[in-house]
Protein backbone atom coordinates (compact mmCIF):
# COMPACT_ATOMS: atom_id res chain seq x y z
CA UNK A 1 0.00 0.00 0.00
CA UNK A 2 1.43 3.35 -1.03
CA UNK A 3 1.16 5.89 1.79
CA UNK A 4 2.63 8.91 0.06
CA UNK A 5 4.39 10.29 -2.96
CA UNK A 6 8.11 10.93 -2.91
CA UNK A 7 10.42 12.75 -5.28
CA UNK A 8 13.52 10.72 -6.04
CA UNK A 9 16.49 12.04 -4.07
CA UNK A 10 14.28 14.09 -1.75
CA UNK A 11 14.06 13.70 2.01
CA UNK A 12 10.42 14.86 2.09
CA UNK A 13 7.35 12.89 1.02
CA UNK A 14 3.84 14.20 0.53
CA UNK A 15 1.36 12.32 2.70
CA UNK A 16 -2.14 12.25 1.28
CA UNK A 17 -5.17 11.13 3.21
CA UNK A 18 -7.41 12.15 6.05
CA UNK A 19 -6.07 15.24 7.75
CA UNK A 20 -6.83 16.60 11.17
CA UNK A 21 -9.07 19.35 9.82
CA UNK A 22 -12.83 19.08 9.38
CA UNK A 23 -14.69 18.96 6.10
CA UNK A 24 -13.52 18.26 2.56
CA UNK A 25 -10.67 20.77 2.76
CA UNK A 26 -9.21 19.01 5.80
CA UNK A 27 -9.42 15.58 4.17
CA UNK A 28 -7.66 16.66 0.98
CA UNK A 29 -5.02 18.88 2.55
CA UNK A 30 -1.54 17.39 1.99
CA UNK A 31 0.71 16.73 4.98
CA UNK A 32 4.48 16.77 4.77
CA UNK A 33 6.73 14.42 6.68
CA UNK A 34 10.32 13.18 6.44
CA UNK A 35 10.90 10.47 3.85
CA UNK A 36 12.73 8.32 6.40
CA UNK A 37 10.21 8.28 9.24
CA UNK A 38 11.64 5.26 11.04
CA UNK A 39 12.88 7.12 14.12
CA UNK A 40 11.13 7.44 17.46
CA UNK A 41 8.26 9.91 17.58
CA UNK A 42 9.07 11.11 21.09
CA UNK A 43 12.35 11.39 22.99
CA UNK A 44 13.35 8.33 24.99
CA UNK A 45 11.53 8.30 28.31
CA UNK A 46 12.46 4.88 29.68
CA UNK A 47 15.46 2.57 29.92
CA UNK A 48 14.87 -1.19 29.75
CA UNK A 49 17.14 -3.04 32.18
CA UNK A 50 17.46 -6.79 31.59
CA UNK A 51 18.26 -8.88 34.66
CA UNK A 52 18.50 -12.55 35.54
CA UNK A 53 16.86 -13.50 38.83
CA UNK A 54 19.37 -15.33 41.01
CA UNK A 55 17.14 -17.93 42.66
CA UNK A 56 14.89 -18.90 39.75
CA UNK A 57 17.14 -18.04 36.80
CA UNK A 58 14.29 -16.23 35.02
CA UNK A 59 15.24 -13.36 32.71
CA UNK A 60 13.18 -10.21 33.35
CA UNK A 61 12.95 -6.74 31.84
CA UNK A 62 12.44 -3.69 34.03
CA UNK A 63 11.42 -0.39 32.44
CA UNK A 64 12.95 2.47 34.41
CA UNK A 65 12.00 6.11 33.64
CA UNK A 66 14.99 8.26 32.67
CA UNK A 67 13.93 10.75 35.34
CA UNK A 68 14.74 8.11 38.01
CA UNK A 69 18.44 8.21 37.14
CA UNK A 70 20.55 10.63 39.15
CA UNK A 71 23.60 11.05 36.90
CA UNK A 72 25.98 9.81 34.22
CA UNK A 73 29.27 8.29 35.40
CA UNK A 74 32.48 7.50 33.56
CA UNK A 75 34.91 4.85 34.75
CA UNK A 76 38.15 3.33 33.54
CA UNK A 77 39.80 0.05 34.39
CA UNK A 78 42.99 -1.73 33.42
CA UNK A 79 42.85 -5.48 32.84
CA UNK A 80 45.56 -7.95 33.89
CA UNK A 81 46.95 -7.79 30.33
CA UNK A 82 47.31 -4.01 30.61
CA UNK A 83 44.33 -3.18 28.37
CA UNK A 84 42.55 0.10 29.26
CA UNK A 85 38.74 -0.06 29.15
CA UNK A 86 36.46 2.96 29.57
CA UNK A 87 32.73 2.80 30.30
CA UNK A 88 29.79 5.17 30.75
CA UNK A 89 26.77 4.21 32.82
CA UNK A 90 23.55 5.80 34.01
CA UNK A 91 23.51 5.96 37.82
CA UNK A 92 20.35 5.01 39.72
CA UNK A 93 19.63 5.20 43.45
CA UNK A 94 19.46 1.37 43.42
CA UNK A 95 22.88 0.15 42.18
CA UNK A 96 21.27 -2.93 40.59
CA UNK A 97 19.45 -0.63 38.13
CA UNK A 98 22.61 1.13 36.90
CA UNK A 99 22.72 0.84 33.11
CA UNK A 100 25.90 0.77 31.00
CA UNK A 101 25.35 2.81 27.82
CA UNK A 102 28.86 2.91 26.34
CA UNK A 103 32.08 0.91 26.58
CA UNK A 104 35.29 1.03 24.57
CA UNK A 105 38.87 -0.16 24.58
CA UNK A 106 41.09 2.82 25.37
CA UNK A 107 39.68 6.26 25.98
CA UNK A 108 39.45 7.89 22.57
CA UNK A 109 35.76 8.90 22.53
CA UNK A 110 34.68 8.35 26.10
CA UNK A 111 34.81 11.98 27.30
CA UNK A 112 32.78 13.29 24.36
CA UNK A 113 30.22 10.50 24.77
CA UNK A 114 30.04 11.05 28.54
CA UNK A 115 29.37 14.78 28.16
CA UNK A 116 26.87 14.12 25.35
CA UNK A 117 24.87 11.66 27.48
CA UNK A 118 24.81 14.14 30.36
CA UNK A 119 23.73 17.00 28.11
CA UNK A 120 21.02 15.02 26.27
CA UNK A 121 19.52 13.55 29.44
CA UNK A 122 20.15 16.72 31.49
CA UNK A 123 21.85 14.74 34.24
CA UNK A 124 24.92 15.69 36.29
CA UNK A 125 28.28 14.13 35.45
CA UNK A 126 30.17 11.88 37.86
CA UNK A 127 33.56 10.15 37.86
CA UNK A 128 33.69 6.65 39.33
CA UNK A 129 36.80 6.30 41.47
CA UNK A 130 38.82 3.09 41.75
CA UNK A 131 37.06 2.14 45.01
CA UNK A 132 33.61 2.49 43.36
CA UNK A 133 32.66 5.82 44.94
CA UNK A 134 31.21 8.59 42.77
CA UNK A 135 32.91 11.99 42.58
CA UNK A 136 30.91 14.88 41.11
CA UNK A 137 32.56 16.41 38.07
CA UNK A 138 32.70 20.18 37.90
CA UNK A 139 35.04 22.65 36.36
CA UNK A 140 35.76 24.42 39.63
CA UNK A 141 38.83 25.13 41.69
CA UNK A 142 38.09 25.87 45.36
CA UNK A 143 34.55 27.04 44.62
CA UNK A 144 35.52 29.26 41.67
CA UNK A 145 34.03 28.19 38.34
CA UNK A 146 36.53 27.98 35.51
CA UNK A 147 35.69 29.20 32.03
CA UNK A 148 35.67 32.26 29.84
CA UNK A 149 35.35 35.49 31.77
CA UNK A 150 32.52 37.75 30.68
CA UNK A 151 32.80 41.50 31.00
CA UNK A 152 30.34 43.16 33.32
CA UNK A 153 30.82 46.73 32.14
CA UNK A 154 31.14 48.43 28.80
CA UNK A 155 34.58 48.91 27.43
CA UNK A 156 35.98 52.44 27.47
CA UNK A 157 35.61 52.70 23.67
CA UNK A 158 31.92 51.85 23.87
CA UNK A 159 31.15 54.02 26.90
CA UNK A 160 31.70 57.33 25.01
CA UNK A 161 29.24 56.53 22.21
CA UNK A 162 25.59 57.46 22.40
CA UNK A 163 22.95 54.94 21.37
CA UNK A 164 21.45 55.51 17.92
CA UNK A 165 18.02 56.59 19.17
CA UNK A 166 19.61 59.21 21.42
CA UNK A 167 21.69 60.65 18.56
CA UNK A 168 18.49 62.09 17.06
CA UNK A 169 17.99 64.20 20.17
CA UNK A 170 20.12 67.10 21.25
CA UNK A 171 21.85 67.07 24.60
CA UNK A 172 20.65 69.52 27.21
CA UNK A 173 22.50 72.72 28.08
CA UNK A 174 21.85 72.54 31.80
CA UNK A 175 19.55 75.60 31.82
CA UNK A 176 16.18 75.32 33.49
CA UNK A 177 13.05 77.22 32.58
CA UNK A 178 11.60 79.33 35.37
Amino acid sequence: MVRGVAIEGSTVIMMLGAGKGKGAAGRLAPRFGPANDNGPKDPVNTVTVRKMLEKSGVAIKIKVPVTEYVGVAVSTSISAEGQLTSAIELIHGDPELNYRVFEEEGNHNVVAEWQNWGRKLRLPLFIRAGDGSLLPYSQQVDGVALGNATGRRKLAAEAGRRPRFLNRRKTGTGETLV
